[in-house]
């Protein structure tokens, strides 16, 4: 993820894209729910990897403008 980071603040794009998360939500829940696992917490799980992602693509992008 740390590339996609760079890549994201060189061409100055958002460190988050709720529509693409929406759609992996949806679909971990599924796949969750197939697995006879709860889908609330695979969705919780997914949440807190997406949040650290978007933390450490926004330091990022923070060393990037400072070049």
């Amino acid at each position: 993820t740390q590339e996609v980071g760079k890549l994201k603040a060189v061409h100055n794009m958002p460190p988050a894209d709720k529509d693409r998360e929406a759609r992996q939500i949806d679909r971990l829940r599924q796949l969750a729910q197939e697995s006879g696992l709860d889908p609330a917490f695979a969705e919780k799980l997914l949440n807190f990897i997406v949040a650290e992602v978007i933390r450490h693509h926004e330091h990022i992008r923070g060393l990037e403008t400072d070049d």
